[in-house]
């Protein structure tokens, strides 16, 4: 999710100004080529894989969440993995393997029941601090991720890397994001891949993406917008948030026509790019925002995604964003309303 306002970029190109190729790989795959996904409703498993450990952020991945998830109408699950807290140090950085099990387990829940589940690389903070220095161990963890998963079905996606931000600038992330996909054609050389812009994949910084030339990439942006409206009272954004407190958004037409010129800039730029599939990966707003307000913009963010051409996976099911209380065992019905009709 977004931890900070999104930036206007500046000093960078409105178009990227090449197309990068990714280097044919040296070893011979024999993983069965696989057919393109279509992405329709999705939601974000958050706070739970992704926290340092799993259950340390209050919320552990229940089997059950799967039947829940089908059964509202969400064709798809976005599962955040924190792979570098369980991965060595030193080459070749090897997964541990019983938190391989405990994913596979959780991946084979969304398979059983036909829904899609994208596999995310989430919160490598080392990673924004220190590119370079983690940059062979990014490529190292994805060569792992990548083998371990290739004889699975094409409705199990990999996405390269969360949010890129602070030190991970574009042309960084532009190299690092070559090397990492280079090594997932190693042994899948069709399945579908994410990628997205730096700045917390803010959507005006798509410019700034060099779009490898590979016909099995699914393009994403985060969107949380107004931002000071979506994460007010957020204990992370700091005391600030506090001040935000009771900040309304009540769809007026200039509320509106905002949405719907970043989702326009964002359709203009696929298409500029062979209409490159666009995924809205994240979008909610905080649970301390007026409710009635919250499911307002969620039902135009939503609405207008796909009015778009836009595959879309709210932030996320059942914690300070949820669209589930876990507690209940129930969705909350305006949310679940204004997200799926």
């Amino acid at each position: 999710m977004a931890y900070a306002t999104t930036p206007t970029p500046t000093n960078l190109p409105l178009q990227p100004t090449e197309t990068l190729v990714v280097p044919t790989p040296t070893t011979e795959s024999t993983a069965t080529p696989m057919s393109s996904v279509t992405l329709g409703r999705g939601i974000n498993f958050g706070n739970m894989l992704e926290a340092p450990n799993e259950g340390e952020w209050g919320l552990t991945v229940q089997e059950e969440y799967f039947d829940r998830v089908k059964e509202a109408g969400f064709d798809f699950i976005r599962l955040p993995v924190r792979w570098n807290t369980h991965a060595g140090q030193e080459w070749p950085y090897t997964i541990d393997p019983a938190f391989f099990a405990r994913v596979d387990e959780i991946v084979n829940w969304a398979v059983e029941r036909d829904l899609t589940i994208i596999v995310d690389f989430h919160h490598y903070e080392e990673m924004m601090w220190d590119p370079w220095s983690h940059k062979d161990r990014f490529v190292g963890i994805w060569k792992q991720v990548a083998g371990h998963y290739k004889e699975y079905p094409s409705n199990v996606l990999f996405e390269l890397l969360n949010e890129p931000n602070d030190q991970l600038n574009a042309s960084l992330w532009n190299q690092c994001l070559v090397e990492a996909l280079a090594v997932v054609r190693e042994t899948n050389p069709t399945r579908d891949v994410v990628i997205g812009p730096v700045s917390w994949n803010a959507y005006d910084w798509l410019s700034t993406l060099d779009v490898p030339n590979d016909q099995h990439l699914i393009v994403t942006f985060h969107y949380y917008l107004p931002f000071q409206f979506t994460h007010q009272g957020a204990e992370w954004t700091g005391d600030e948030a506090q001040k935000w407190l009771g900040i309304t958004w009540d769809a007026t037409d200039a509320e509106k026509a905002e949405i719907t010129a970043h989702f326009d800039a964002v359709s203009e730029w696929s298409a500029r790019h062979g209409n490159v599939r666009i995924l809205l990966g994240e979008f909610g707003a905080y649970s301390r925002a007026p409710q009635d307000s919250r499911v307002r913009w969620t039902e135009f963010v939503s609405r207008e995604a796909e009015r778009h051409g836009f595959a879309w996976a709210y932030w996320e099911m059942a914690s300070g964003f949820g669209a589930y209380d876990p507690s209940a065992g129930a969705w909350r019905e305006d949310l679940l309303n204004a997200l799926i009709p």
